[in-house]
């Protein structure tokens, strides 16, 4: 029986019995240097476990400069699809003297037969690929914590509801014999909801009468989700629209209502109540309280395997509450409606996960009249530097009178910039395009998006010129297409985030895309036929597996374990094989990215 270590996928998906049954049959063979290992169109007999050296995977059909497209070491797994389809597509030869393990086709193809998610893992995309990465490190083996699986259709609750001629003695009567805190009321045109809340408001603040219609004071602008969807995607609609309320739809009719408490019992740890902490700060003491939890909640969410999209979308949603909460204790109320606080760069799209340096700016209404909103900027930087967001090296804050303005005097800079297109007015542009509100009023902010659209997204040498940045760093792979692996590690952020943000963020100033976040970009690309669905499905998991990769070196200098002093750098050598398999086929599909929109904006003439 030969020792071989089975602790890796897609071994882990057989039981003790299917690995031993590996142990026993497979043998141990040794390759000389640039010996042929699987010829093109050879029909595949074994499936290859490299136990020493190195193997190229050649594509005979491209010229020699490129026929090198994949790069296998120590652990890695090939020769599997050559039997699944019959013959081999591409020749894998030695590259220096090799000890590889022969898994024979025929207890191959039995463990497949035996073993469903075996088979299926040879059948993978990046994307099924980066799920069970995901699973792997999930404490316990568990791909989700459980609230995480919790679909709104488990713990919804059965709407009450009262019809169109109820009053609001009525409604008072049904909320009371129930025990419940919110009804739906219907208005006619679609259901409306009422609270408690608002029953005493109208009775004793507004005076009304017990036998009024309690449609006049039910709200009719509702935030609704469907049964299907997680109970964490409803955690971030709260937060993100302020209520602790939604209305789960289903054929356009309210079939159950969810609320904050039916959430939050789905949390088994504190942490999660962070978003709550949040929404009850009632001052900037309790503000910085609970703002100051919120690495605890993103090393709660890593460890239990949480998907990375929901993660962000929720601390996104988080950030923005903590800012926009800072906004109501400082900024006076009368000048809410006039201005605009929008943040940009990775918050504004929502890729952040750890807090980063500061980068927002100011936009008001042109006939706003504001003396000292300079100093009044200068102390929401302070608090915000106090919550734990530090200031931007770039100075792209609103302390800075550069990044504050009036909606005319934006679009006065955006012009300019748009004439100029130098460096830096292409940086301040891309900055400008990742825009969100946080506070204030966000039409303003409409206005100026509006204008850099229609500014830049019929300019195709200004494009060509915008694009040409996603090309400024090299991709972290071999002239032979293996890993680079330099001691100090790669530089994840510059090789892989970068180029696919900056790469879809031009796309989408093209088409006049209003999202901000590169996943939903990419979805709204797709839709609109600018992208093979495939090749955004890639480029998202390709993105996410680049973000969890430098989100892990952060959290490891978080605890004081990671000696690198970047967070952006990992060292390939320090990877599982499954990780190394996962970025070099993400890399490459950075690579052909890049090539995609060297083409589209020419920029092989630049």
């Amino acid at each position: 029986m030969v020792d071989v270590d089975l602790s890796q996928p897609p071994f882990t998906f057989l039981d003790d019995e299917g690995r031993e049954r590996v142990r026993s049959g497979i043998d141990l063979a040794y390759f000389d240097r640039d010996e042929i290992i699987l010829e093109t169109g050879q029909p595949g007999e074994y499936v290859f476990l490299i136990h020493k050296g190195e193997v190229a995977e050649l594509d005979t059909t491209l010229p020699g400069a490129r026929e090198r497209i994949g790069h296998y070491t120590a652990g890695d797994l090939f020769g599997a699809i050559s039997i699944l389809n019959g013959k081999s597509r591409y020749r894998f030869r030695a590259e220096q003297e090799s000890l590889c393990y022969l898994l024979p086709k025929k207890l191959f193809l039995q463990l497949c037969d035996e073993f469903p998610p075996f088979a299926e893992f040879f059948r993978q995309t990046l994307a099924h690929k980066a799920r069970l990465l995901t699973e792997q490190r999930a404490e316990g083996g568990v791909t989700m914590a459980g609230f995480m699986l919790a679909k709104v259709s488990e713990c919804m609750r059965t709407p009450l509801c009262v019809g169109r001629e109820a009053t609001i003695a009525d409604a008072v009567t049904t909320l009371h014999d129930s025990h419940a805190d919110s009804l739906l009321v219907d208005g006619g045109q679609g259901a409306g909801m009422v609270t408690k809340t608002n029953l005493l408001d109208a009775l004793v603040l507004e005076g009304r009468d017990q036998a009024s219609p309690v449609r006049e004071v039910a709200t009719f602008e509702l935030v609704t989700v469907g049964p299907d969807q997680y109970l964490f995607e409803v955690l971030v609609k709260m937060t993100r629209f302020k209520v602790e309320r939604v209305v789960v739809m289903e054929s356009e009719r309210p079939i159950g209502v969810v609320e904050l408490t039916d959430v939050l019992s789905y949390f088994s740890s504190r942490s999660y109540v962070v978003s709550l902490q949040v929404e009850q700060a009632d001052s900037l003491d309790a503000l910085f309280r609970a703002s100051h939890r919120t690495p605890e909640l993103v090393k709660a969410l890593m460890a239990q395997g949480v998907k990375l999209r929901f993660a962000m979308g929720l601390l996104a949603a988080l950030n923005g509450r903590i800012m926009s909460k800072a906004w109501g204790f400082l900024i006076d109320e009368r000048y809410h409606g006039d201005s605009c606080l929008m943040v940009m760069g990775s918050e504004g799209r929502g890729e952040q996960i750890l807090k980063t340096d500061q980068d927002n700016g100011l936009i008001l209404a042109d006939d706003l009249h504001w003396p000292d909103v300079n100093d009044q900027m200068q102390r929401l930087t302070e608090t915000l530097i106090e919550l734990g967001y530090p200031p931007c090296p770039g100075n792209i804050m609103v302390s800075n009178p550069e990044w504050v303005g009036s909606v005319t005097q934006w679009r006065e800079r955006i012009a300019h910039w748009v004439r100029v297109r130098d460096g830096d007015s292409l940086m301040k542009l891309a900055i400008m395009l990742d825009s969100h509100a946080v506070a204030g009023n966000p039409a303003l902010l409409d206005k100026v998006r509006e204008s850099l659209f229609a500014a830049c997204s019929r300019d195709e040498i200004l494009l060509s010129y915008f694009a040409r940045a996603a090309l400024r760093f090299s991709t972290p792979l071999t002239l032979f297409g293996s890993l680079k692996k330099p001691q100090h590690g790669i530089d994840i952020k510059k090789g892989g985030i970068f180029p696919i943000v900056h790469g879809v963020r031009t796309m989408a100033l093209e088409r006049r895309i209003k999202p901000t976040s590169t996943l939903e970009r990419l979805e709204a690309l797709a839709a609109d036929g600018r992208l093979e669905e495939r090749i955004a499905e890639d480029l998202s998991e390709a993105l996410s597996l680049f973000t969890e990769l430098r989100l892990k070196q952060q959290l490891e200098r978080l605890d004081g374990s990671a000696d690198d002093a970047s967070p952006d750098r990992v060292v390939v050598q320090q990877l599982s094989s499954l990780e190394r398999d996962l970025l070099r086929e993400a890399l490459h599909i950075v690579k052909e990215f890049k090539q995609s929109l060297s083409q589209r904006y020419h920029l092989e003439y630049s």
